[in-house]
């Protein structure tokens, strides 16, 4: 007879709740790169663990707690965090829900925690609204360790040898403070080999060089944490709250690069940290070692328009890194300045040069409805968009997610949140960005999805697209602008 499985994690699937057509052939495939990064260091103390993805594998929240009721573990985790942390946390907790409640019904012996972005954000609502044992609070390396050992050696569950841990005693919440944070450096590396490597694809936009090789896929962090502290996004509660950033060694990320073209033969790839283009040092680091290697890659990152420079850019293309994502946010310098982004256009138009020249197509993210927004502010930043004519955007709307300063200020306001976990997904029919000052809820979503057509319907934006990339990937983009966003609050 086997022995029982020590610990299984799940990320749980929610494509198509949030992305509805679009998620189908559109949107990317992640892997779950938090579940792999606490399911190696999990085995490298010595426990069973296997990882399952809901999300990759089309599981629906019955189906899934069925495959967890079968595996049988002492401990299942439901890891809550997406790899845009802000936009694909919160969104997933319905489906995370749901599976915890399915499992409750199926499996009620089997001891279940709830970790990632959300749960740290909001442990005790979580543990008073869902189906759940235990909260990992923070990143729950520690935290999952500590009670893996008491769970399995029959220890009562002492808050004071286990950080990081939320649970009821009776009507009670019992709490302990947050567990250290983790040395990158110490973790070994991702359990590729516990994930469905087959299932993972490319946003569309990172492949327009080759739309038709969007496998194979991965993302791996090169740092954690954020140093900035910009109000509207909920990072840090994964962190403690704490602004920072922690590096891995260049060697390593390399070494894990490595790694996945010879396994899995990956190509693709995104870079999760927060922010990659940061002290220049480390970043030629990593890419002389990419470029001793040789590998054709197709490599995205994030960056800010402070920092970086001409050299880093041209050090990064010759790496294979082809995108660089940058966070504008918005054209206004008063909207930028109310949510703490402090940069300014001239700087910006410069890092818009100098990414050009080296050969880097441009990823430009931009919010509206961020407070200070009315329809001139929105306006405005469609226009800039549209002047610069970025290869592809992202135009989110301003969402107070759990944990960020804007829902703080949302709940301290007594305004409207979304009534469902999925309101506060991007393209979920349900979504409820927050009021701004001037502006509601519904005028806000209605500016950003006729910007959308606007801007990727543009004449001068297609003939660009067609220059670049050819007329297979303009009917591709026409073909996605045939999926219309279903709202049922614009």
């Amino acid at each position: 007879m086997s022995e029982q499985l020590d610990l299984l994690l799940v990320n749980p699937g929610a494509r198509a709740q949030l992305y509805g057509s679009l998620g189908s052939s559109l949107a990317g495939i992640e892997p779950p790169l938090w579940c792999a990064l606490l399911a190696a260091f999990i085995r490298e103390h010595g426990y069973s663990v296997k990882i399952i993805d809901a999300e990759a594998e089309s599981l629906s929240p019955a189906g899934t707690a069925g495959k967890i009721a079968a595996a049988n573990p002492l401990l299942a985790g439901i890891i809550v965090l997406g790899t845009n942390p802000s936009a694909s946390s919160t969104p997933k907790m319905t489906a995370a829900g749901e599976t915890l409640q399915a499992l409750k019904t199926k499996a009620p012996h089997i001891k279940t925690i709830a970790g990632g972005l959300h749960p740290s954000a909001l442990p005790e609502q979580t543990l008073r609204e869902e189906p759940v044992d235990f909260i990992a609070q923070g990143e729950g390396f520690f935290t999952i360790l500590r009670l893996l050992e008491a769970i399995k050696s029959g220890s009562p569950i002492d808050t004071a040898r286990i950080p990081g841990l939320w649970y009821r005693l009776g009507d009670k919440i019992i709490s302990s403070p947050m567990a250290a944070m983790v040395n990158p450096d110490e973790l070994p590396m991702a359990a590729w080999d516990l994930l469905p490597m087959d299932k993972y694809r490319a946003h569309n936009w990172h492949c327009f060089e080759h739309i038709d090789q969007r496998q194979h896929y991965a993302a791996i962090y090169t740092s954690l944490g954020c140093p900035f502290n910009c109000s509207y996004c909920n990072i840090h509660a994964l962190y403690n709250d704490t602004p920072g950033i922690r590096f891995r060694s260049p060697e390593k990320v390399v070494e894990e690069i490595d790694y996945l073209v010879k396994n899995y033969k990956v190509k693709n790839i995104k870079f999760i940290d927060e922010l990659f283009a940061i002290r220049e040092e480390r970043v030629n680091r990593v890419c002389d070692l990419l470029i001793q290697r040789g590998y054709d890659l197709n490599i995205w990152a994030y960056a800010r328009v402070d920092t970086v420079n001409v050299p880093m850019l041209a050090k990064m293309k010759q790496a294979g890194i082809k995108w660089v994502s940058y966070g504008f946010e918005s054209a206004s310098r008063k909207v930028r300045t109310g949510v703490d982004k402090k940069t300014d256009e001239e700087t910006t138009k410069k890092a818009i040069e100098m990414t050009r020249a080296a050969g880097i197509y441009i990823m430009a993210n931009f919010i509206f409805g961020l407070p200070d927004d009315d329809l001139d502010t929105m306006r405005e930043t469609l226009d800039m968009a549209k002047e610069y004519n970025f290869e592809y955007v992202n135009f989110y709307m301003a969402m107070a997610y759990p944990g960020s300063q804007l829902y703080n200020d949302a709940v301290k306001q007594d305004i409207k949140l979304p009534e469902t976990w999925l309101g506060y997904g991007q393209l979920s029919p349900e979504a409820i960005p927050v009021p701004t000052k001037h502006l509601s809820a519904a005028q806000v979503m209605r500016f950003r999805d006729s910007a959308f057509q606007e801007y990727f319907n543009n004449p001068k934006y297609l003939e660009m697209i067609r220059q670049k990339f050819g007329a297979k990937v303009v009917e591709h983009i026409k073909d996605m602008l045939k999926h219309k966003v279903q709202r049922k609050y614009a």
